[in-house]
Parts: C-alpha cells; structure tokens; sequence
C-alpha cells in the first residue's frame, strides 16, 4: 500500500486535517492562514521541515492504516 499524505494545520488552539495543501485553501482565507498557496508549496513542506509563522503551524504526515483483509473474496485468500 502506498503512504497516505495528511497535512496538519494547527490555528487558534485547534487542529484540523486535510488530504493537501490545496484543500486547506478550501476551509479558510490566505489572511486566516497568514501565508498564500504559492508560498506554501515553494517552502516544500515536509515531515522534517513544517511551516510556522505567528499564526499557524502547518507539518506534513504519513496517514498510518491497518493492513486488513477486509473486502478480498475467500478465492484471493487462497492464492
């Protein structure tokens, strides 16, 4: 299975999650943020490199899953 992004947002004593930088655009404004989307995807967000400023805090993750079986057919168990 390939790793999942998740970004974290951190604003006002909260926490909030999205699936990419694009979509945190979606929720709130470039003032509510404190930064625009093309400045964000030029720093190059990474787990080891977040962006802060005095109004967010903005980390890169990897989204952890189970590795179930749930959904295959007892014929692909078998193989």
């Amino acid at each position: 299975m390939a790793d999942r992004k998740i970004i974290h947002l951190h604003l006002n004593g909260r926490d909030y999650y999205f699936g990419s930088l694009a979509a945190i655009y979606s929720e709130f404004t470039r003032e509510e943020i404190g930064v625009s989307y093309g400045s964000l995807r030029n720093y190059g967000i990474s787990p080891e490199h977040p962006y802060t400023n005095d109004k967010v805090v903005i980390k890169e993750g990897i989204l952890i899953t189970a590795k179930g079986d749930r959904g295959k057919s007892k014929s692909e168990e078998i193989k």
